[in-house]
């Protein structure tokens, strides 16, 4: 009896510890996007150029992109628990640092900080999940934590831009109040880290690193990006290119949205904003589960095809100016963005082995993030000198031509098919 009372007691600090982490999580990526609803705002308040609300989003990708190439091995060298607390502390200065912002190098100072610290929560948390699965005494099933780690980070990530886009809309000085929420549960997870208890054969393997005498070198911060042999090339660049379309799609909501919806709409305003953004993620997220059993070619071919399809939408819109179409294209775009992931992410795992996954895993996202930068530099620039109706229409031509390309690519190549080259 006592030793079934001792095994029941694990099993609850255990399952407590999974809450724990997939709360930090939730909480450590929430304040990433939040700021996606305010970006008008803060133009109106500041006088900002559309190049400067581009800038903050390319800096904060910058510090997600930095963290992923230089810190992401930081959870194998030192344990994810003391990872994911210095990161949640970091996240919590840098949403203070945002929340008093009084000028853009003060904002982007504080956006930098976020970027960096949502990606190693994101990996040290994720990290964290799978050591506690394998514990065999949480109830989470090792095969899926790639699942229930995606789903947290999606709607940690999709929340924000709700908080955000209330308190933009119905709070007073908005500014200040939206950082307010992220605050108080980015403590309560800073509470929750600090106070974890793991299952001993996880705290063993914890402490075998914090013992280990070599602890870091600097060879553990280069990064370790790495391209397949030569038959693969083709099939892994084409597999690249979908974060690249993806991401940038993504990225001209999550940055531009505030600036051009007023010009596609008859009613807007940072609620409308973040609404959208929100139900981009969480469809995307969605589509995933339910499009699993697609064929891979096909999956990636329609995920193509709707991202060109809900850019031709925005495209007309800009003359149309109709909700409805809108409301299609955004969910177009979520379809779309969904299906592009789960099919990059499918053919990853198709064409690494155990050797190279690590690497190539960091190739592919390096790509992505690099998709959702180098776009929006060009649209803020064209947008300043020109106007940002032209520069979401040439962003959409873009992603229309680039994406029926890969979309065709993609489907024809026989590796995607399944067939050996």
């Amino acid at each position: 009896m006592s030793q079934s009372n001792t095994w029941q007691a694990g099993a609850t600090t255990a399952q407590a510890s999974v809450w724990w982490v997939g709360f930090g999580l939730v909480v450590g990526v929430l304040g990433a996007a939040l700021i996606s609803p305010l970006y008008a705002l803060y133009q109106q308040a500041w006088q900002l150029r559309p190049s400067d609300i581009s800038l903050i989003y390319v800096l904060y990708m910058c510090g997600g992109l930095c963290a992923l190439l230089f810190l992401g091995r930081l959870p194998d060298r030192i344990g994810f628990q003391r990872v994911m607390l210095c990161f949640l502390c970091l996240t919590l200065a840098g949403t203070l640092i945002s929340m008093l912002a009084w000028n853009l190098p003060s904002l982007i100072v504080g956006r930098f900080m976020v970027g960096v610290s949502s990606s190693l929560i994101t990996i040290s948390a994720t990290t964290g999940l799978t050591l506690l699965a394998a514990s065999g005494s949480t109830g989470l099933q090792p095969r899926r934590v790639a699942m229930v780690a995606s789903f947290l980070n999606v709607l940690g990530f999709g929340l924000g831009p709700l908080i955000g886009g209330m308190a933009g809309q119905w709070l007073p000085q908005p500014l200040t109040t939206a950082y307010l929420v992220p605050l108080v549960l980015g403590c309560i997870g800073v509470a929750g880290v600090v106070m974890l208890k793991l299952p001993e054969s996880v705290q063993r393997d914890v402490d075998q690193l914090g013992q280990a005498p070599e602890r870091l070198h600097w060879r553990d911060c280069l990064p370790r990006l790495t391209w397949p042999v030569r038959e693969d090339s083709l099939a892994f660049a084409l597999t690249c290119g979908y974060p690249f379309v993806a991401f940038g799609v993504f990225g001209l909501y999550a940055s531009m949205a505030p600036l051009f919806l007023q010009q596609m709409i008859p009613w807007s305003g940072p609620m409308v904003s973040g609404t959208a953004i929100a139900v981009i993620l969480l469809v995307s997220a969605g589509i995933q589960l339910v499009a699993a059993s697609l064929p891979l070619h096909r999956c990636g071919f329609a995920g193509m095809a709707l991202l060109v399809l809900s850019n031709g939408m925005l495209l007309l819109n800009l003359q149309l100016q109709s909700t409805l179409l809108f409301i299609l294209g955004v969910g177009l775009t979520a379809l779309g963005h969904g299906m592009c992931m789960l099919a990059g992410m499918t053919m990853v795992g198709r064409l690494a082995r155990p050797d190279n996954r690590a690497g190539m895993l960091s190739t592919y996202q390096t790509i992505g993030l690099l998709g959702s930068m180098l776009p929006m530099m060009a649209v803020g620039w064209i947008a300043d000198h020109w106007s940002i109706k032209l520069a979401v229409s040439l962003f959409a031509c873009f992603v229309m031509l680039l994406a029926t390309l890969l979309g065709l690519a993609f489907a024809r190549h026989p590796r995607m098919q399944g067939v050996a080259d």
